[in-house]
Formats: C-alpha cells, structure tokens, sequence
C-alpha cells in the first residue's frame, strides 16, 4: 500500500531554510516617486522602535519633504560616509559603520541607487545584501520602475530609459513586499503642491514622467508585480509544508500536453489563457514506466514541448502509471487552477468502453477547472 499523503518539497524547505538564514528584506514598493513609500517605511519603523525594537537609519531621502523629516525625529540615524568624487565631497551611505552597529532593523532607502565609485559596491542593493548576510533586518524602498525585467515596458510606456536597476532575483527572494498604492490623480495634486517635488522640479516632472498615462500603466505594474510575488510566495509555503493546492489566491494555468498532433493547440490554447488571466503557466507530459513512444509520436512530443518552452512555459515530464492522478498530484502540488488538454475525438462508444484522460480529469478534479480542447475548435470549452 503506498503512502499517498502529500510530501513537503525538499528544495522548497531548503529555500525557506536559506532565508531563515540571514537578515529579512522588506520592500516598499511604489508606481513612482512621491506615493508614500518612504513615509510607510519611518512609520513603521517608529512603531517597531515603541515595541522595544533596536531600529537605526542608515540612509533615509526625504526630499525636503517636511512630513516625511518630521518622522524621522527621535530615530537614531547613522551618520553618512564622505567620497571624494570629481573635486566633490559626497555623502554615502557608511556600510562598514551599520556593520559594526549592526541594529536589529536598519532602514536604507532607495534600493536600485547607484553608488559613487570609491564605494565597496556599485550598487545599494549589493550593500543590502552584505547586511542580511550578517543577519540584520533591512526595510528598503523602490519604484517598479527599477525592475530589470521591465526596463524595455517601462522606456515604451514612458519613453524615458531607466538607468539604475535591480536584478528581479534579488527582489523575488526579499521577505516581504508592501505595495504603497496612491491614485494618480491624487499624486498629480500633490505635485502640484509641491509635496513631491520643488515647484520648478514639479513642472518638469509633469511634461515628463509624471503624465496621467504613464502614471497609470505604472501603477497597473506595480500591482501586477506585487501580486507575482505574492503568488510565488504562497506556492513555495506550500509545498515546504506539505499543504495541497488549489489555493485560489491567483490563478496558475497547465497545460497537459502528449504525442498526439492537438498538443500545439493545446499549448498556444493555454497561452492565451494565461495572457487574458495575466496568470503563470506550465506544460508538463506524463509517460508510463517502461513504455517507449514510436519515433513520430516522440518527434512530436518534443516539438510541443519546445514550442510551449517558446511561449514561456516552465515544462516538466512526469512519470506514473496513473495518469490522471499524476497531472493532479503535480497540478495541487503547484497550485494550479486550471488544466488545458485535448479532447478525444474517438466518439460515444470509445468513452463508454475506455475512460480517457481527460474524462477522468474532469471526474476526479477538485476545485480545478478543466479546459477541453478539440482539433476543430481553437477556444478552451469548460
């Protein structure tokens, strides 16, 4: 009798362990600059400080914004590193001195800065990860518009190109994200005002980057990254503890996929699915132990699976007798919503005297939409 309880994924256990590991990351995340990012960060930071919290600042802009300075009043703040840089004097932030503080939480804005050559590393974010290596909590802030992979999206939406980055890796693997969220039309107003930039500064911004358009697609970014995260989050979670899918927390598309000349279709299918849901999605194939495909059907197996690798899938090939229970057992296990897979095309009689993979999908498939797709019609029926 085999042990069909759920099991914790090992890589997953040893990914929570590594984080444990060091110091926790935080990120602020905002559209743009001025939604609030830095004055979400002081005020929490000020509540962990009254909560008996050992909290320092070790780099904080606020801008000249006065609200956001008077929260800063009674942290301590470490005091800045002067570089030597083109005949100026520039005040970094002292790396070596939060070391040797080492604070239970230190505050550093501005996480995609780029730093003033003479510094240890190029990048704030390379400094940050020296402080969680040592084991110091870290709250930072960013604009999405400092994600590497959304520099191309970002320079179309805005036509301004984005110099100073973060790897996506860095920020996928930070322990937390709080998306500070501000309404464009508000955040307009406050330009105006002068509550984000000097009034000069303001009208430049204005005919610029801060455009109501751009303001709003940035936004849409934003949330759809923050959700991405949150996403990913929840999956690894669950499979370090061993807890079943569907969690229907954000919708994960896969597409079953075989030797059989509809995988194409099924494949491009589960693309547009995952496009319209703005959703992840992945292929998997399943083989029966000790059978071998004929060289057409293998032939076509791996075009499939190429051309969903293409399309951006994650691909994987199972193994299992029972077919059926193995997609559902990878498909909980990754919190899938939804399966795509061809439909048989062999008649009344065939599905009377042999139940076919995707009739017994639909029959065992718990809180798992399953998407039926036939050679003739290129649209999921459900």
């Amino acid at each position: 009798m085999t042990d069909e309880r759920p099991r914790a994924s090992p890589d997953a256990l040893l990914a929570l362990a590594n984080k444990s590991a060091r110091g926790q990351l935080k990120i602020y995340l905002g559209a743009s600059p001025g939604v609030g990012k830095t004055y979400a960060m002081l005020t929490n930071a000020r509540a962990a400080k009254a909560e008996g919290r050992d909290v320092a600042a070790g780099l904080v802009e606020t801008h000249g914004r006065r609200e956001t300075a008077s929260l800063l009043e009674g942290l301590e703040e470490l005091p800045r590193k002067p570089i030597i840089y083109r005949n100026q004097v520039m005040k970094e932030f002292d790396l070596d001195a939060a070391l040797a503080r080492k604070p239970s939480l230190l505050l550093v804005d501005e996480y995609a800065h780029t730093n003033v050559p003479g510094s240890r590393h190029p990048k704030r974010w390379q400094d940050i990860d020296e402080l969680l290596g040592a084991g110091i909590d870290v709250w930072t802030t960013l604009n999405i518009q400092h994600l590497e992979s959304l520099n191309d999206v970002v320079q179309k939406i805005t036509k301004v190109r984005v110099r100073e980055t973060i790897p996506d890796t860095v920020f996928d693997e930070a322990h937390e994200i709080v998306l500070v969220d501000f309404p464009p039309d508000e955040l307009l107003k406050r330009l105006a005002e002068g509550k984000v930039y000097v009034q000069d500064t303001a009208a430049r911004a204005i005919e610029s980057f801060f455009r109501p358009h751009n303001l709003t697609a940035l936004r849409e970014l934003a949330l759809r990254r923050a959700a991405e995260r949150i996403d990913s989050t929840l999956v690894e979670r669950m499979q370090a503890q061993a807890i079943e899918g569907p969690w229907a927390a954000g919708e994960r598309i896969l597409a079953c996929i075989g030797p059989d000349p509809i995988s194409p279709t099924v494949v491009r299918t589960a693309k547009r699915l995952a496009d319209l849901m703005n959703a992840p999605w992945m292929a998997v194939t399943v083989e029966r132990p000790g059978t071998t495909a004929g060289e057409a059907a293998r032939r076509r197996l791996d075009e499939a699976m190429k051309l969903a690798q293409g399309l951006g899938a994650e691909t994987q090939t199972l193994t299992g007798d029972d077919l059926p229970a193995e997609v559902l057992r990878f498909a909980r296990f990754e919190n899938v919503t939804q399966i795509v897979i061809g439909q048989s095309r062999n008649g009344f009689f065939s599905e009377l005297l042999r139940r076919s993979l995707p009739h017994e999908l639909v029959r065992r498939a718990k809180g798992i939409a399953i998407h039926l797709v036939t050679r003739d019609a290129d649209q999921p029926v459900q």
